[in-house]
């Protein structure tokens, strides 16, 4: 019991020391030119050089082609084709489509439940003129089976 509460007790400590920044060499820390490694004086570390575009954090951007320009229409982005930019970056692109695919969605979920109702209704009204697929068949088979006695009749 006593060597466990000793060892709590320099956990404790060590913990204390890093709070109060005693090892302030071996903490990381955020930037990378340390004025100070181990308590020894380095010299600043040159900047580096200059990006030779200005903006180089800025997104690319992509021109868009006349399918894409649809879709941006399309999505409602932009009401006219000349208010469409040059150059769009690729999130706004992305946008757009994805607008897009969730509308197609939408029409397609809606034609397919509408080409449910309408097979619903046909298949009522071929209910009430007796019709089904089974009586379909079997004049279908009739018809044929007449056609071939014919045509032996006819040999």
């Amino acid at each position: 019991m006593e060597t466990f509460r000793g060892l709590r007790l320099a956990a404790g400590s060590c913990f204390r020391l890093c709070q109060r920044g005693a090892f302030s060499g071996v903490r990381p820390t955020r930037n990378y030119d340390l004025k100070r490694i181990s308590g020894f004086c380095t010299k600043p570390q040159e900047s580096p050089k200059a990006p030779s575009h200005p903006h180089s954090h800025r997104v690319p951007l992509h021109k868009p082609t006349n399918w894409e320009r649809k879709i941006l229409i399309w999505s409602g982005r932009f009401k006219k084709e000349d208010e469409i930019p040059d150059f769009i970056s690729f999130e706004m692109l992305d946008a757009a489509k994805n607008k897009v695919r969730v509308k197609m969605s939408y029409i397609m979920i809606a034609l397919t439940v509408a080409g449910c109702i309408l097979m619903i209704t046909e298949g009522k009204k071929a209910a009430k003129r007796n019709e089904s697929l089974t009586s379909l068949n079997l004049q279908k088979k009739a018809r044929l089976r007449e056609e071939a006695a014919m045509k032996d009749k006819t040999e």
